[in-house]
């Protein structure tokens, strides 16, 4: 049996480790897994088709020796308001500000009538022996209905850069590069109680090489080499003959969300890939969330051209209707760890607009998006920092 401390709009953990909210998933996977012995039982619940309806935040509480009772309750977090019925799940729901109890009330006949007494706090409410808490929610805000993921805490920062959000560059033809706005955890020298999140903003562009990028984002997670091209089908029928006597390589960025790839034989950039980390996905959990807006030239007959934003949580048939559908049919595409294994979470469909390529999921979602277009070569300044 675990024993955990509870602090409401912050944490669930112990002396050895902690859930945290605004942690990334795959810091709280990594938990999991580390203590796979003592952590058992664990679910992760989403829905397929709205990816982002239930609340992500809820931990399950379960007690087989000892089941907590609304009196239990009471005297560890003390009175509240009082709780709501829902004659659907046939829970009650009792709710705190960070934290809410579901009972269990299973063998209940009819919707519980209350009669509070607030001079005696939550036991005087009339509920019949028995009903047994099922769930317990961490989570930030006043209710669980308005709750939304914190900021990440600076001690899940363990030296990574993350972004904040990622804006896309364009000129007239399309994407140009990338303006990151970037969270690292900064302190005094020697004095942790002065650690705060340090701002800053830093640009990419195509046609940058190797050396610019390093300079400007720092060393990638990762360095892969592509192996083949499986794109190169679709090109016309001479190139697809003509074998490559080395390969372009990629700058893997995880905790941003981006990966950058570089051409070969110049060595300077030729496209980006944005990672919106749906789970679904096959790559999902390996790239934290791009959180990033682009902005859509929308062409209208009678007037002169739009603009319009597409982001993270923008849906296919809404850029559809914006940018009108493609003239192509979409490329499917397949993934998979080796050629005998299958795909659970199946095919991906990639669109063509405007110099990217959207990754579609079967339920609508953009799962990434590929910006490619010509090299630019600049000298611009790619630093500075903003006031906090």
């Amino acid at each position: 049996m675990l024993d955990l401390e509870v602090l409401p709009e912050r944490s669930l953990g112990n002396e050895q480790w902690e859930f945290t909210l605004g942690m990334p998933l795959a810091q709280a996977v990594a938990i999991v897994q580390k203590h796979c012995r003592i952590i058992k039982n664990i679910q992760v619940l989403y829905s397929e088709q709205v990816s982002l309806s239930s609340t992500y935040c809820g931990v399950h509480f379960n007690s087989q020796a000892i089941p907590p009772t609304i009196e239990q309750i009471d005297q560890s977090f003390g009175a509240t308001h009082p709780g709501v019925y829902n004659s659907a799940e046939q829970l009650f729901h009792l709710n705190f500000r960070g934290l809410s109890f579901s009972f269990q009330l299973d063998s209940w006949t009819e919707t519980p009538k209350y009669e509070p007494n607030f001079a005696h706090g939550l036991a005087s409410l009339q509920i019949p022996h028995g009903a047994t808490v099922k769930r317990m929610y961490i989570y930030s805000g006043n209710s669980l209905q308005d709750t939304k993921a914190p900021m990440m805490p600076l001690s899940c920062f363990l030296g990574n850069v993350y972004a904040e959000y990622i804006d896309v560059l364009r000129d007239g033809a399309g994407p140009s590069g990338l303006r990151l706005r970037l969270l690292t955890a900064g302190c005094s020298p020697g004095v942790l109680a002065d650690a705060k999140i340090r701002v800053s903003e830093r640009c990419v562009y195509f046609g940058d090489s190797c050396q610019d990028v390093l300079s400007t984002l720092g060393s990638p997670h990762k360095v892969f080499y592509k192996s083949e091209d499986k794109m190169k089908i679709h090109s016309p029928s001479p190139h697809k003959q003509v074998p490559s006597k080395c390969n372009d390589f990629f700058f893997n960025y995880f905790t941003l969300g981006v990966d950058i790839l570089f051409d070969a034989n110049t060595h300077r950039v030729k496209k980006f890939v944005l990672h919106t980390n749906y789970p679904g996905h096959y790559n999902f959990n390996i790239y934290h969330r791009c959180e990033f807006k682009i902005p859509l030239v929308i062409k209208r007959e009678s007037s002169e051209s739009q603009t319009e934003t597409c982001t993270t949580y923008s849906k296919w048939d809404n850029i559809q209707e914006l940018l009108g559908h493609p003239v192509e049919k979409p490329v499917v595409l397949h993934r998979s760890s080796s050629p005998n294994n299958t795909n659970p979470f199946g095919s991906t469909f990639c669109f063509g607009l405007q110099r990217m390529i959207f990754e579609v999921m079967q339920n609508n979602h953009i799962a990434s998006v590929t910006l490619y277009g010509p090299a630019r070569p600049t000298l611009q300044t790619k630093t500075f920092d903003l006031p906090q």
